[in-house]
């Protein structure tokens, strides 16, 4: 069992599973949809380098899934980017892994800090989803659904269409991830992804239409999402979301 993993093993666990399906997404975009956006994938040590030179909302250039920092590899981070000709990058580690030099490092390159996220994770075992009753229809999204429920997360959380929401919808055929959706009839009207790695099931882009929110759907669908893991066989389940004040 992974489940007595201790807080380093549990910090690189989050931190590499995040950094796999940001490079399972962008790496996975169709053909047409990668040239559009200017995608290229790298993987680094033990974390990954994403670019999209197109990115018009400055979330998916992005480096993570480090463990080991030191200032050689910040330096061949920030190359890979110079090369590439990113707008824009962000450098996303865990504080804890920061090493001790990390002021003279930041200062020698440059950086500045940003915004911060905080990763929740739980032992599966642990994990109860309670009241999650809704009168909408929940289950997986098939290939057929594919391009509309990547235009639902992608316009959702006001991202523009014309790449991304093809990028998104490719995962729904990818053997690592578990789309699920919520419908009104017909209508698909919030949705959510769960990809798979090693011992983790990690929850990712869940969204809902405003018109349908406060109907239960998104408690609904992160349930749906849960037993997947559970038969999936993790250990562990983890999610992120912004810094609360």
């Amino acid at each position: 069992m992974t489940s007595d993993l201790n807080r380093a093993q549990l910090t690189a666990l989050a931190e590499q599973s995040e950094a796999e399906f940001m490079f399972q997404y962008e790496s996975g975009a169709p053909a047409e949809a990668a040239t559009a956006l200017g995608i290229s994938t790298h993987r680094l040590g033990d974390g990954v380098v994403t670019v999209m030179r197109n990115d018009v909302t400055g979330y998916w250039n992005k480096a993570l899934g480090f463990t080991a920092i030191t200032d050689k590899l910040i330096g061949q981070i920030l190359d890979i980017y110079r090369a590439e000709q990113a707008p824009i990058a962000a450098l996303q580690l865990a504080p804890e892994l920061l090493p001790g030099d990390w002021a003279e490092i930041a200062a020698k390159h440059g950086l500045t800090e940003g915004g911060k996220i905080v990763k929740v994770m739980a032992p599966i075992a642990d994990v109860q989803i309670e009241d999650a009753k809704t009168d909408l229809r929940v289950g997986p999204v098939t290939p057929e659904d594919a391009a509309e429920w990547g235009r639902l997360i992608v316009s959702t959380f006001g991202m523009p269409l014309g790449g991304l929401d093809a990028m998104l919808a490719a995962s729904v055929t990818h053997p690592g991830f578990r789309p699920f959706a919520a419908w009104d009839g017909d209508q698909l009207v919030a949705g959510g992804n769960l990809y798979l790695h090693q011992s983790a099931g990690v929850v990712n882009a869940g969204a809902t239409l405003p018109t349908y929110r406060n109907r239960g759907a998104q408690s609904a669908v992160i349930a749906a999402r849960i037993a997947a893991a559970r038969d999936a066989g993790v250990d562990w389940v983890i999610a992120e979301a912004g810094q609360p004040a």
